[in-house]
C-alpha cells in the first residue's frame, strides 16, 4: 500500500510536467524551420573557409618541399602525396625538371689509339680487335663519359662478333664500378642504365644474374639524387614493368608519366596563382604563390581532397557537395575558394521533414529524460518501501530472536531446577539417583553454555568485535576438541559417532577454539537433525592445499531451495524440529563467518529424507601465509 502511494504521488506531477515539454517542443518546430536554411548558409560559408585554408596550407607545403626545385624535391612530393605529379621551371622559363639534360658535349679524343678503336670498328671485319682496342682504353680514358663511351664500344663489338657472354660480363665488369658507372652520353643520357638494359636482352630470364641486374636497374631509375634525365628514368621503368617487375617499386612512375603526357600537351605558367584547366584532360595545374613549380592534380584527386573536407562539416541533416566546372547546377553554391573558383561548393536542400524530425527527437529526449526521472524517483520509491519492509522483517527477526533466546535459555534452566528440586526434597539421597540427576544437570549446562556461547558469537559478529587468535594449529587437536564436547551426546545407544583422519595431517594456521566451535556446531546439527538410529560420520582430510573436515549424517536432509537459505542468520529448515530440539538458526551462519575468517569454504551436499554432508575446507599453513602475504 505503501509502495502504491509513492509510485501515484509521483506519476501524476511528472506526466503533467512531460506534457508541458512536448506542447513547447513542438511551438519550436516553426522557427526550427526558419532558421535552419540560414543556419545551412552561415555553415556554408564556414566550409569555404576551410577549403581555402586547406589549399593555402598545401601551396606553403608544395613551396616547402618543392624549394630545391630538382629531381629530389619531384620525389619527395610525389612520394608524401602533396601532388600527383609536378613540373619545376627555372629562372629563364625552361623546364629544369621533368626534362632531358643537354648534350654532354665530350668530344672523341685526339689520341691515336682512339682514332685507331673507331678505325677497327668502322671496317665491320675486325670486331674482336677493335673491342681489345676499346677496352684498353677504358682504363686511361680522362674522364668518366670517355670511359664509358669506351666500354660502350667494346661491349658493341662484342655483340657484333657474335660473343654476347662476353659482352655481358664486360657490362658487369666496365658499369658496376667507378668511372665508367658515372659516365653520359652525348644526350646526357647515363650509359650505365642502357648497357646493364642491354644485358636483360642478352640474357634468357633463368639465368640466376637476371635477379641483380633488375635491381641494379630500378635502384639506378629510383635514385633521384644522381643526374638522370626524365625521360631515360620513365623508359627504363617502363621497360622493367614490361620484364614483369612489380610497379609498386616504383613510387613515381605513374607521376613520371603523368608530367610526360602534360609536358607534350601544354605548357607550364607561373603567372597564374591557384588552380587552372589544364589542355589534358581531367588534369589541374596548381601554382603556388611565389613558387617555381607547378603541381599537377587529376580532377578525381581534387574531388577526393574537397569530400574529405566536406565530410568533416556534413551531418544526417545536411550534406555538402563539391562540384568541378561544367558538373550539374546545385542550388545554394558558392565558389570553392579563392585558389580553386571554378569549383564550386553547396549543400543539398535540407528535407522539409528535418525540422519535424528535429522536433520529434527533443520530443524523445525529454520524454526519456521524464521516464528516467520517473524511473529514478519509482525506484526510489520502491527501495524506501523495501528499505521500511526490510526494517519491519528486522524487527519482527529481534522478537523472535529475544523469544527463542527466552525459551533457549528457560528450558535448560528450568530442568536443572526441577531436578536439583528433586534431589532437595529428597530426604535420603540415593547415590545412584543423586549422580544421574548430576549427569542430566551436567548436560543441560552444557547445553545452556553452548546456547550462550553462540549468542556471544553472533553479538561480536554483529558488531565487528570478533577476534581470532591464529596460531599453528594441529587438526587432530581440533577433531578431538569438538568431540569431547558432543561425547556425552553421542553415549546414547541410539547414537553412533565415527572419527575417521588421515595420517599425517598439515598443520593448519588458524584459530583452534574458533575451528572447534565450527566443527561442534556441525555435529550439534546433525545429532539434532537426526531423528533415530543416528548414524554420524566425521572424517578428516588433505585435498591439495586444503584439509577438509566432513560431517555426515543420516538425518532429514535438505531440499535444493533450502540448501541457499541454511546459512542465513535465523534460518531454520524445520520450525517445528527446531522447537523440539532447541536451536535458533545462527549454527551455520557463525560457521560460515568462521570458515571464511580462516580463507576457507563451507559447502553441503544433500537431498531431502536422504541425509546430509556438511564439508569445512581450510587451507593449509603455507597456502594461508601466501594469500595473506
Amino acid at each position: 500500500m505503501i509502495v502504491s502511494f509513492l509510485l501515484l504521488a509521483t506519476l501524476v506531477p511528472t506526466a503533467s510536467v512531460l506534457w508541458f515539454i512536448d506542447q513547447s517542443a513542438r511551438s519550436e518546430t516553426a522557427a526550427a524551420r526558419q532558421t535552419l536554411m540560414e543556419a545551412y548558409r552561415s555553415q556554408l560559408r564556414l566550409v569555404r573557409g576551410r577549403v581555402d585554408s586547406y589549399w593555402n596550407e598545401r601551396a606553403a607545403l608544395l613551396s616547402q618541399k618543392g624549394a630545391a626545385g630538382n629531381a629530389s624535391a619531384f620525389k619527395q612530393i610525389v612520394v608524401d602525396g602533396v601532388a600527383d605529379s609536378v613540373v619545376f621551371i627555372g629562372d629563364g622559363g625552361s623546364r629544369v625538371y621533368p626534362d632531358d639534360r643537354a648534350s654532354s658535349d665530350e668530344a672523341d679524343p685526339e689520341d691515336p689509339e682512339w682514332q685507331a678503336a673507331r678505325a677497327l670498328e668502322a671496317s665491320r671485319t675486325r670486331w674482336e680487335e677493335a673491342a681489345g682496342a676499346y677496352a684498353r682504353l677504358v682504363a686511361t680514358a680522362p674522364t668518366p663519359s670517355l670511359a664509358a663511351r669506351a666500354a660502350q664500344g667494346e661491349i658493341r663489338c662484342l655483340v657484333q662478333s657474335g660473343k654476347k657472354e662476353a659482352a655481358v660480363r664486360a657490362i658487369q665488369q666496365h658499369f658496376s664500378a667507378e668511372p665508367a658507372a658515372r659516365g653520359l652520353d652525348s644526350r646526357g643520357r647515363l650509359i650505365a642504365g642502357d648497357e646493364l638494359l642491354l644485358s636483360l636482352q642478352l640474357l634468357k630470364p633463368p639465368d640466376p644474374r637476371v635477379p641483380a641486374i633488375v635491381g641494379r636497374l630500378a635502384s639506378i631509375a629510383n635514385d633521384y639524387d644522381k643526374p638522370l634525365p626524365a625521360s631515360q628514368r620513365l623508359f627504363l621503368m617502363n621497360e622493367l614493368q614490361s620484364l614483369g617487375a612489380d610497379e609498386k617499386i616504383f613510387p613515381t612512375s605513374a607521376a613520371e608519366r603523368l608530367a610526360a603526357i602534360f609536358i607534350e600537351t601544354d605548357t607550364a605558367r607561373l603567372d597564374a596563382h591557384g588552380f587552372r584547366r589544364s589542355r589534358v584532360p581531367d588534369l589541374w595545374t596548381f601554382t603556388p604563390g611565389g613558387s617555381r613549380l607547378v603541381a599537377l592534380y587529376r580532377t578525381e584527386r581534387i574531388l577526393t581532397e574537397l569530400r574529405r573536407i566536406l565530410d568533416q562539416s556534413s551531418s544526417p541533416a545536411v550534406t555538402f557537395t563539391a562540384t568541378p566546372p561544367g558538373g550539374t547546377p546545385v542550388d545554394e553554391s558558392i565558389s570553392a575558394g579563392t585558389l580553386i573558383e571554378d569549383w564550386r561548393i553547396a549543400f543539398s536542400a535540407p528535407d522539409p521533414r528535418a525540422a519535424d524530425e528535429l522536433a520529434r527527437r527533443r520530443v524523445a529526449v525529454n520524454a526519456w529524460a521524464g521516464f528516467l526521472a520517473i524511473a529514478v524517483i519509482a525506484g526510489s520509491a520502491v527501495m524506501l518501501g523495501r528499505t521500511f519492509q526490510r526494517q519491519l522483517r528486522l524487527t519482527r527477526l529481534k522478537t523472535d530472536l529475544v523469544a527463542a533466546v527466552s525459551h533457549e535459555l528457560k528450558t535448560p534452566l528450568s530442568s536443572m531446577r526441577l531436578l536439583v528440586d528433586s534431589l532437595l526434597d529428597d530426604r535420603d539421597l540415593d547415590p545412584i539417583k543423586a549422580r544421574s540427576y548430576l549427569e542430566l544437570i551436567a548436560g543441560e549446562n552444557l547445553r545452556l553454555s553452548r546456547l550462550i556461547d553462540n549468542f556471544l558469537t553472533f553479538s561480536r559478529i554483529e558488531r565487528n568485535r570478533h577476534r581470532f587468535e591464529f596460531a599453528d594449529t594441529d587438526p587432530a587437536r581440533v577433531v578431538a576438541a569438538a568431540v569431547d564436547a558432543m561425547r556425552e551426546r553421542f553415549q546414547a545407544e541410539s547414537c553412533q559417532l565415527t572419527v575417521e583422519t588421515d595420517p599425517d595431517l598439515p598443520v593448519l594456521h588458524a584459530d583452534e577454539n574458533a575451528l572447534a566451535t565450527a566443527l561442534l556446531n556441525l555435529l550439534d546439527n546433525a545429532c539434532k537433525y537426526t531423528l533415530a538410529d543416528k548414524r554420524i560420520a566425521l572424517r578428516v582430510s588433505r585435498v591439495g592445499s586444503r584439509v577438509l573436515f566432513a560431517v555426515r549424517d543420516n538425518g532429514i536432509g535438505i531440499s535444493r531451495r533450502d540448501q541457499k537459505r541454511i546459512f542465513r542468520r535465523f534460518y531454520r529448515v524445520d520450525e517445528r524440529l527446531a522447537r523440539d530440539h532447541g536451536g535458533c538458526g545462527l549454527g551455520l551462519s557463525i560457521v560460515e563467518f568462521i570458515a571464511r575468517a580462516h580463507g576457507g569454504t563451507i559447502a553441503v551436499d544433500s537431498d531431502a529424507g536422504a541425509g546430509s554432508t556438511f564439508t569445512l575446507s581450510v587451507p593449509c599453513r603455507h597456502e594461508r601465509h601466501g594469500a595473506a602475504a
